[in-house]
């Protein structure tokens, strides 16, 4: 059975905006890379989705770490839970009806880890009970505005790893208490 984990890198106030973040540093995007090397695939909201979608073109201004998570990320299966999409791009499937059902039966056929990529669905998923584990990934930025992590009142949790990546963020793990 798969585990189901949410965790996105964020401000130490607890915005997700990945523009104002802006991209991590070598260790933890050697970090992220192998992270997604070693998934059984990810859960998407709509709007995370698109932003990902940026690693479906090359670039010609990559290095070699960039165009390698291009290639991990392109063979990663997605499900991309949206009703306002019609069709989604390359490895994914459109989750538009019964969520709860669909995930449900990714994790009872899958085996290691499933992502949660996006504040909104994974709120869904929280609320249905779905949600294993939660990653925090502070980066010492204040923002004072965004996307919050947290799309609702944070559930209750219970701390079991902390952990530093490169010399530019720390990661909190927890599990629903």
């Amino acid at each position: 059975m798969a585990k189901l984990v949410f965790g996105l890198q964020q401000s130490l106030d607890g915005y997700v905006d990945h523009q104002a973040l802006g991209r991590p540093g070598a260790a933890l995007f050697g970090h992220f890379l192998e992270h997604v090397r070693a998934l059984a695939g990810t859960v998407y909201g709509r709007r995370t989705y698109e932003i990902m979608q940026y690693w479906d073109e090359d670039q010609s201004d990559w290095d070699a770490e960039e165009s390698g998570f291009a290639a991990a990320w392109r063979r990663m299966p997605k499900w991309v839970v949206s009703r306002s999409l019609t069709s989604v791009g390359a490895n994914a499937t459109l989750v538009q009806n019964d969520v709860e059902s669909a995930v449900r039966e990714l994790k009872s056929r899958l085996a290691g880890e499933i992502d949660v990529a996006g504040p909104n669905v994974a709120r869904s998923l929280t609320d249905l009970g779905l949600v294993d584990e939660y990653r925090l990934y502070f980066r010492p930025i204040v923002l004072g505005h965004g996307t919050p992590f947290f799309a609702a009142p944070r559930p209750p949790l219970r701390l079991i790893a902390s952990d530093t990546i490169g010399d530019e963020a720390f990661r909190l793990t927890y599990v629903p208490a």
